[in-house]
């Protein structure tokens, strides 16, 4: 049994399919079912169900899989530990963010990463939080940005910082003159929030239940520029995470956007997650100073700004 076989386990696994598991592995399709055929014969049991229709993974062939995946990160592992005891700011670092964060933080975090690690490749994954996570556990992904709490014992989750909310409305609304206003002045307003499945409207729900407001019936963006477009448009009023204010959005004149002083500060606390077990720790710890340090001096440059 040689780690080349369970990789062609793994990959048909996986594919379902012996010519695309064989261009995966960069073999011929007869290399690859003759290899699979040797390893049955090493275990002496049957691992995949072959027919012209299908491929299918005998219940042995499954639980070897799970195993057989187990090993051949721990084997990537062992390369890059290696690789990285040679040069330990060389590598590659996949760093995933969900779509409400990333745009936002990482054209300023990775200038920043680059200065201090100007070895390190950066591959970056924008995706919504629950699929960040399974990348996560999977070792498709060795840390991710995310909103905070993360209840996983297999995880170490380190704080970075708060974000906190504004009130988004156009700039004709009755508030839009307003200073810093607490929530409970919105009586009647309605919210515009995102679709099921980002963190955000899960925050932005929470909230709205916290202080008795509703979300408008049958409205659900898709996107945070879903949102902003519509508030610009006059369409209804928002709650935007602080960093999604900067750049040309922040200076429209068809916005505005108001503090809020309820305490404490409607927001969302960031952290980076990443596998408790993963040889990368020291490094991204420094990863996750860089990226505090970045976040909170550009929410204290708005900060200013504002004032």
């Amino acid at each position: 049994m040689t780690l080349r076989e369970l990789q062609y386990l793994v990959e048909l696994a996986r594919l379902r399919n012996f010519r695309r598991a064989a261009e995966i592995c960069n073999v011929s399709q007869p290399t690859l079912s003759t290899q699979l055929r040797k390893l049955e014969e090493s275990l002496g049991v049957q691992l995949v169900e072959r027919s012209k229709q299908q491929v299918l993974l005998t219940p042995v062939g499954e639980e070897i899989v799970a195993r057989a995946q187990k090993m051949l990160d721990e084997a990537r592992d062992i390369r890059a530990i290696a690789e990285r005891n040679r040069a330990p700011d060389t590598g590659r670092l996949r760093l995933g963010a969900f779509p409400t964060l990333g745009p936002y933080i990482l054209p300023a975090l990775l200038p920043e990463i680059a200065r201090g690690f100007p070895n390190l490749q950066l591959q970056l994954f924008e995706e919504k939080s629950e699929t960040l996570l399974g990348l996560l556990r999977s070792g498709d992904l060795d840390a991710a940005l995310l909103a905070l709490p993360i209840e996983d014992p297999t995880l170490q989750t380190t704080p970075l910082f708060e974000e906190p909310f504004l009130l988004a409305v156009p700039r004709g609304h009755r508030l839009a003159s307003s200073g810093p206003l607490h929530l409970a002045d919105l009586g009647a307003e309605e919210m515009m929030l995102l679709e099921d499945g980002h963190c955000l409207r899960d925050q932005a729900v929470s909230i709205c239940n916290r202080w008795g407001l509703d979300e408008i019936e049958g409205f659900r963006a898709t996107s945070l520029e879903t949102l902003r477009q519509m508030v610009a448009a006059g369409m209804g009023i928002t709650l935007l995470p602080q960093l999604a204010t900067e750049g040309p959005m922040a200076q429209s004149t068809s916005m505005s956007l108001i503090p809020l002083a309820d305490t404490p500060t409607p927001g969302r606390q960031i952290g980076m997650v990443w596998r408790r077990s993963s040889y990368m720790v020291p490094l991204l710890r420094q990863i996750a100073r860089i990226t505090a340090q970045t976040a909170k001096a550009r929410l204290g440059a708005n900060r200013s700004t504002a004032a």
